[in-house]
């Protein structure tokens, strides 16, 4: 940009000189009576006429560069343009052109007031900005109403005949409900704890003793037991042969622990609430 400026000013310096060279050979010829005499000597130039040309020449370099003052040398005048000398003697004795707006001096009293107002109202819009985008990040990872609707299961006990066991789906895995005859609570309560990998009471893993509940998921390698069997009357996972007796307690093979037993309540005598 300042070499294009720089060749627009030397364009028009050019152009003046033209002008003025013409303008002096025209009035020397108009002098003569119209004629050219080569022979005759020049017309002397007055200092007025030269001081008009300058002037003229100053106006038309107004308002592409800053009057810049080097030393002993004006710039724009030298044998460069005005752009090209400024950036190669940068000096700090600057005059601006004013003739088109106003300048303010830095720290103006009258315009703090603005620039507080500008700086505040800034300052609230990226606060507000930063806000939103928390309330969005915390709402996008709160669970959507789907995912809260299957965090509890609600399940009818009344169809569940004695000594049966039926399997329902609860957050994407199966649980176990067995409805325990007398017997099989007897059986439960007669186990020696000092004969278990997993010692636990049947009265620990049941609120109520007639209904065991209990995840459906093999706690050795994650495989579905098949329930009513095994050597204990339990489960039996026949991926890799573990027994879980009537409590969903391990008895034998690999598995480590006994069944999970998950959160649940009753909500009434035949409805039970699982999560």
């Amino acid at each position: 940009m300042l070499r294009v400026a720089g060749r627009r000013l030397f364009s028009l310096s050019q152009r003046s000189s033209t002008v003025s060279s013409f303008a002096l050979s025209r009035d020397h010829t108009l002098s003569n009576g119209g004629v050219d005499d080569s022979s005759s000597s020049p017309r002397s130039v007055s200092s007025t006429d030269l001081s008009r040309f300058d002037s003229y020449h100053r106006s038309l370099m107004r308002g592409f560069s800053s009057e810049v003052l080097t030393q002993g040398n004006e710039v724009g005048f030298g044998s460069e343009p005005a752009t090209v000398e400024a950036v190669k003697t940068p000096n700090s004795k600057i005059v601006y052109d004013n003739h088109n707006h106003e300048r303010y001096p830095p720290g103006d009293p009258s315009k703090r007031a603005f620039a507080y107002f500008v700086l505040s109202g800034g300052r609230f819009v990226y606060a507000s900005v930063l806000r939103l985008l928390v309330l969005k990040l915390i709402v996008s990872m709160s669970a959507s109403k789907d995912v809260l609707a299957l965090a509890s299961l609600e399940v009818d006990l009344g169809s569940i005949e004695p000594g049966t066991t039926v399997t329902v789906k609860w957050r994407g895995k199966p649980v176990f409900i067995r409805r325990r005859t007398e017997d099989d609570i007897k059986l439960a309560n007669s186990v020696d704890l000092g004969s278990l990998r997993d010692p636990q009471e049947d009265s620990v893993r049941v609120k109520n003793p007639e209904w065991l509940v209990v995840v459906g998921v093999c706690t050795h390698l994650g495989c579905i037991p098949l329930p009513n069997a095994g050597d204990y009357g339990g489960w039996f996972c026949p991926c890799h042969g573990s027994h879980y007796d009537i409590s969903g307690r391990i008895r034998k093979g690999p598995a480590p622990y006994n069944l999970e037993v998950p959160t649940y309540s009753f909500l009434e005598e035949n409805k039970l609430l699982i999560g």
